[in-house]
C-alpha cells in the first residue's frame, strides 16, 4: 500500500495515466479533509447502494396492499416505519424509492449538463452572433422559475416519469451554459489554446479537447449542488400527481397521499419527506466540499 501510495503522490509522473490517478487522489485527501463533505459523500454512496439492493433490503413488496395492516405507527413489528393507508410498509416504499429517484438524478445528469456544456462553450468560444442568439435563449429559460417551466411542461407532455425527467433536464441545462460560457471566455484567448490552433486545430478540436476539459470542474460542482434541486422538482411533481405515477413508490407521492393523515398518522407523509431531506442535504454537503476541491482559486489557499 505504501508503494501505491508513493507511486500516486510522485511529482514527476510517468504516464499521463499516472497523473491523472495521483490528481484524484490529492484531490481525495482535500476533500476528506472536510467532515461534512465526507457526510455528504457518504449520503450520496448510500443512495446508490439501497437502490442497487433494494429487493435484498426491503423487508415487503412496495406494492402489495394489506389493508388489515394500514395506518400501522412506527414501530410496529414487521413495519418500522409503519404502514400507510393502503397496509403497505412505509420503509420498503422508501428503499424502493430511491431506485426512482437515482434514476431520475442520472437521466438529468446525462442530458442537461451536456447540453449547457455544449452550448455554453460554442458560445463562449465564437462570441459574435452565435454567442448572442444562446445566449438570449438561455435567458428565456432562466426567466422562468424551474417548478413552474417544468410544470407546464409536464401539462404539455402528460403525467409520466420520462416526461417528467425530459422537463427537469429541458429546465435545467441554462445554468450550466452560463457556467460554461464564463469559463470559456477565460480560456478562450490562452497561450495554449493559440498553440493548438497554430498546429491546424479545428474549431471542434480545439472546443472538445481543450476548451470543455477546462469546464468540467466547475460544471461537476453545479451538478453536485443543482441534485437537491432536481430531486425536490421531481418530488414537487409527484407530489402534483404529474411525474410518476401510482402505485410506484415515489416520494413525492407518498407525500401526497399522507398528507390527508397528517396530522394523526403523520408517519405517512413525514418519512419519505425526511427521505428527501437527508438525501437533498447529502448532495448540498457532497457539492460544497467539491467546490473546496476541484476550484483552483480555494485550492490554492
Amino acid at each position: 500500500m505504501s508503494a501505491l501510495i508513493l507511486w500516486l503522490r510522485d511529482p514527476n509522473p510517468q504516464s499521463r495515466g499516472q497523473a491523472r490517478l495521483g490528481q484524484a487522489y490529492l484531490n481525495w485527501l482535500r476533500l476528506r479533509r472536510n467532515p461534512l463533505a465526507v457526510i455528504g459523500l457518504a449520503i450520496a454512496v448510500a443512495l446508490v447502494f439501497i437502490a442497487i439492493f433494494a429487493p435484498l433490503l426491503a423487508p415487503h413488496d412496495p406494492i402489495t396492499q394489506e389493508l388489515s395492516r394500514r395506518l400501522l405507527p412506527p414501530g410496529t413489528p414487521g413495519n418500522i416505519l409503519g404502514t400507510d393507508d393502503f397496509g403497505r410498509d412505509i420503509l420498503s416504499r422508501i428503499l424502493y424509492g430511491s431506485r426512482i429517484t437515482l434514476y431520475i438524478v442520472l437521466l438529468v445528469i446525462l442530458t442537461a449538463p451536456v447540453v449547457g456544456l455544449l452550448i455554453g462553450t460554442v458560445a463562449g468560444y465564437f462570441g459574435g452572433w452565435t454567442d448572442t442568439i444562446l445566449m438570449r435563449i438561455t435567458d428565456i429559460f432562466l426567466a422562468f422559475p424551474k417548478l413552474i417551466l417544468a410544470l407546464a411542461l409536464v401539462a404539455v407532455l402528460g403525467p409520466g416519469m420520462e416526461n417528467a425527467v425530459l422537463a427537469i433536464a429541458l429546465t435545467s441545462w441554462p445554468p450550466y451554459a452560463r457556467v460554461a460560457r464564463a469559463e470559456t471566455l477565460t480560456v478562450r484567448n490562452a497561450d495554449y489554446i493559440a498553440a493548438v490552433k497554430l498546429q491546424g486545430a479545428g474549431a471542434v478540436r480545439v472546443i472538445w479537447g481543450h476548451v470543455m476539459p477546462m469546464c468540467l470542474p466547475s460544471v461537476i460542482i453545479r451538478v453536485t449542488l443543482d441534485m437537491a434541486g432536481v430531486i425536490l422538482i421531481a418530488a414537487g411533481l409527484g407530489f402534483l400527481g404529474l411525474g410518476v405515477q401510482p402505485p410506484l413508490p415515489e416520494w413525492g407521492l407518498m407525500i401526497s397521499a399522507g398528507r390527508k393523515f397528517l396530522f394523526e398518522q403523520w408517519w405517512v407523509a413525514t418519512m419519505p419527506g425526511l427521505a428527501i431531506f437527508i438525501v437533498s442535504l447529502g448532495f448540498n454537503l457532497l457539492g460544497d466540499g467539491l467546490r473546496d476541491v476541484l476550484d483552483p482559486k480555494s485550492a490554492s489557499k
